[in-house]
């Protein structure tokens, strides 16, 4: 299916009050293009939104396992929104966000409005993952900003549109090994986000990869703005691909998983360094023992 094609694909997931962000950061992680939240009292939908570009089996089965720590989240409904101007619609819901100190995220229209001095990080909001505007992936970059050191290497797991990668670039990594389990998003998302970034294909390695399943590379800094359930299954695996002096940074965590996923730091080599909460999400930095 053509991107020109005039519709898209919706699914709605359903669970109860309180699950919006849990159910918004599932369907960002999915590739979405867009959601919408409705509250039903003591229930909530999130209506998602995905591109024609594969059928709609295709996306309810990449969807799927993102759902699957939320055994009270059902899926309601889906179809075809027909004959919209979505990428017009939008553009006004992606201004110009500032991040941390230095960077600033914000869609290719709004090139040339960003504060002085503030290094932009250009998002297309139709790439697979990742608009940068998720609490979950603010968190992430204050947190890059603050451990990244000049010349560092970069490992950015579960990549999305790369928007970790491309940050840590501009902010003087000297390469970054970009990975994520959706191969639509390292075919299409990353290379464009490449090119509106203007970054040098030379310093970003792009592949499909499980986690860290294979991953052969020693970093100095590793990016994991994934759920919980695979940063806990990628845990053990993080320390053996740090330099000696190495970071970590991981999000996707809501504030009482990020409790828990901290206990498990010091039996896996590493030790809390820095903490960011915005709302009910944090992000968790280490470095290894």
């Amino acid at each position: 299916m053509a991107q020109s094609d005039n519709f898209w694909w919706y699914i709605t997931l359903s669970g109860p009050a309180g699950m919006e962000d849990v159910l918004s950061s599932a369907a960002e992680n999915s590739g979405c293009i867009g959601s919408m939240v409705t509250n039903h009292g003591e229930s909530v939908d999130v209506q998602v939104y995905y591109r024609a570009n594969r059928d709609l089996g295709g996306w309810l089965a990449v969807l799927r396992p993102f759902l699957e720590p939320w055994k009270d989240v059902t899926v309601s409904d889906m179809g075809k929104v027909e004959n919209r101007a979505w990428n017009t619609e939008w553009m006004d819901a992606f201004p110009p966000l500032n991040v941390g100190k230095k960077l600033v995220v914000m869609a290719p229209w709004h090139l040339g409005e960003q504060e002085k001095g503030r290094i932009p990080v250009v998002i297309y909001p139709g790439s697979a993952f990742g608009t940068g505007y998720h609490q979950s992936t603010q968190a992430v970059l204050i947190l890059l900003e603050r451990w990244l050191r000049p010349g560092d290497t970069v490992a950015d797991i579960g990549c999305g549109s790369a928007v970790l990668s491309i940050a840590a670039l501009k902010l003087g990594a000297s390469m970054a090994y970009a990975r994520d389990l959706d191969p639509s998003a390292v075919s299409e998302a990353v290379r464009n986000t490449m090119e509106l970034n203007g970054i040098d294909s030379a310093k970003l390695e792009i592949g499909v990869g499980n986690l860290l399943k294979g991953f052969d590379h020693k970093v100095d800094l590793l990016l994991a703005n994934i759920l919980f359930e695979p940063n806990m299954a990628m845990l053990p695996d993080v320390a053996g691909v740090l330099n000696d002096g190495g970071r970590a940074v991981f999000s996707g965590l809501v504030v009482e998983e990020g409790e828990k996923f901290k206990k498990e730091l010091e039996k896996n080599g590493l030790r809390l360094i820095d903490e960011v909460r915005l709302d009910e999400w944090c992000g968790i930095a280490v470095e290894k023992i």
